[in-house]
């Protein structure tokens, strides 16, 4: 969904061209050091992590 404001006109992202939007996109893990991407040296943590975040969005969901 494209953000439409009442001018009609697409904003922020969707106003920007697909090679524009990738190439920020592909900066997104850049600006983090090696040593402090920890899921990417302990999967059993990232594991851990999106356990707690799907329990968590579960206990939302009910509510």
């Amino acid at each position: 969904m494209t953000d439409v404001k009442s001018t009609g006109r697409p904003r922020g992202f969707a106003a920007m061209s697909p090679e524009l939007r990738r190439s920020i996109a592909a900066k997104g893990g850049a600006s983090v050091a090696p040593e402090r991407r920890t899921f990417s040296k302990d999967s059993n943590l990232a594991r851990a992590a999106g356990q707690k975040g799907g329990r968590s969005r579960g206990d939302k969901s009910r509510g």
